[in-house]
């Protein structure tokens, strides 16, 4: 019998492949071969679910709450001073508090207080849940952006989305369960949306979306040489021959499971993935409602994906660290601009079509930014305490939880770590942080490590 070397030299194109599989078929070798059960395939969740689904929208590089959703009157009363209880230890020398260059206004019917740079965020002012207790460990991107995606500073554990393929499978099979979108890389990269110890099949799927034409998205998924029907002869006859080779190796190497489900997950692809990034199927009035750009494409995308099914999708403002600004926080503004309009009009899609009740949505970096001074007019990174939001998914509307002290600085009343963030959003899509881990050199791990508390205050 050839071995597996030689049948792959000896098969140019893969059509020695398939003239083979008849007769490797009756020496047993494929006959009737069965379909393993696949790891994205659906799992039950641990109680009732309020969400399906997660769109994480990460405002990479730290925007500042005391300009977006955490007005403090204090620092115009106090601006420029340094008044007792206004100093914290920072990455950087800071000068006095440095009041808000942006007005904020009270917005919907529950008159959340909502900063100008955001016109059409404020319009979903009642569907936002603003968490404003919010601190993490450190200061410094890289820890930071680990913690908030991954749930440990050390780099690499699995991600989020990772951790929700792990124990809730996807609902569909052709395409991706976990997506992250950014045109290029954010700092540390990949390890944001990795799966580490867990299965590779559970990896996020990167996308560019510098330039969403669907044929550049995902490449090189169609075979222009042979029908369906034939290549699944080829793809069954690929898997058996590996899982021969996984077996000898006593069915415990990693990389090559996740090549055997990443081949078949490339295979199925052909059918639908083209088709979700393809926008021209969109209206005129959903892409006007979104606008054009980058990130305005991501938002729109990241709807048609989790209409189709996909667990978890990622989207960052940008590459690099797009809100971190040190210099001049004036450039907020221009940060807003670019994700106004496409994150109101993600929220006001999905709600419309019956989606933001079950996708849970979270707006917000890896930290917050000081109410003192940087330089002139900037302001340096905080871990003490900072906001962000959350919408749809059975969460609460309308609201603020919890508050930072009178500058703005850190956390004060109903902190919530991002562990406790975590604990939370896995406890809206049916899970118990306690009970999702993943047994790896020698103890179990989870999102959570050893602490998260839920906080059923945010939940409808």
């Amino acid at each position: 019998m050839l071995t597996r070397r030689d049948l792959l030299q000896q098969s140019a194109t893969g059509f020695g492949l398939l003239g083979l599989a008849s007769l490797m078929s009756e020496q047993g070798l494929l006959a009737q071969p069965q379909a393993a059960a696949s790891p994205l395939a659906p799992k039950q969740p641990h109680f009732a679910a309020k969400a399906k689904r997660i769109i994480h929208v990460f405002m990479n590089g730290g925007p500042s709450q005391v300009d977006t959703f955490d007005p403090k009157p204090a620092l115009v009363r106090y601006n420029e001073t340094n008044p007792p209880g206004s100093s914290r230890d920072t990455e950087r020398r800071t000068g006095g508090l440095m009041m808000s260059p942006f007005r904020f206004n009270r917005c919907g019917s529950s008159g959340l207080p909502v900063s100008e740079i955001f016109p059409k965020i404020s319009e979903c002012a009642d569907d936002l849940c603003v968490i404003r207790s919010m601190y993490t460990n450190v200061p410094n991107h890289e820890p930071s952006l680990l913690m908030m995606t991954c749930g440990d500073m050390q780099p690499v554990r699995p991600s989020m989305g990772s951790w929700l393929l792990y124990g809730l499978g996807a609902e569909n099979q052709n395409l991706p369960g976990f997506v992250t979108m950014c045109p290029g890389f954010p700092v540390v990269g990949p390890a944001l949306w990795s799966n580490s110890f867990l299965p590779g099949i559970f990896q996020g799927a990167h996308i560019n979306n510098s330039n969403m034409d669907p044929r550049r998205v995902l490449q090189n998924l169609a075979n222009g040489y042979l029908s369906q029907p034939a290549q699944r002869e080829q793809m069954d006859l690929m898997r058996r021959l590996n899982e021969m080779h996984l077996e000898r190796r006593g069915g415990n190497d990693n990389p090559l499971e996740a090549r055997i489900q990443s081949m078949e997950m490339a295979f199925r692809m052909q059918f639908e993935a083209q088709e979700v990034f393809d926008l021209n199927r969109e209206t005129t009035a959903t892409r006007d409602l979104y606008g054009r750009g980058q990130f305005n494409d991501a938002c729109l995308v990241a709807r048609r994906l989790v209409e189709r099914g996909v667990r978890a999708v990622q989207i960052f403002t940008g590459s690099g660290q797009p809100w971190d600004d040190h210099g001049n926080i004036a450039n907020h503004r221009v940060n807003a601009r670019t994700v106004d309009q496409p994150v109101a009009a993600l929220l006001k899609d999905l709600k419309n079509r019956g989606l933001l009740e079950d996708t849970l949505v979270l707006w917000g970096g890896e930290f917050g930014r000081t109410p003192t001074s940087e330089g002139a007019t900037g302001r340096d990174h905080n871990s003490h305490g900072f906001s962000v939001f959350l919408a749809g998914g059975g969460v609460k509307g309308g609201m603020a939880w919890g508050a930072s002290d009178e500058f703005g600085f850190a956390a004060q009343d109903g902190r919530m770590h991002v562990h406790d963030l975590h604990a939370t959003m896995l406890h809206l899509m049916g899970i118990d942080h306690t009970r999702l881990t993943y047994r790896y050199s020698g103890r179990d791990f989870r999102l959570t490590d050893v602490s998260g508390t839920v906080n059923h205050n945010l939940i409808a």
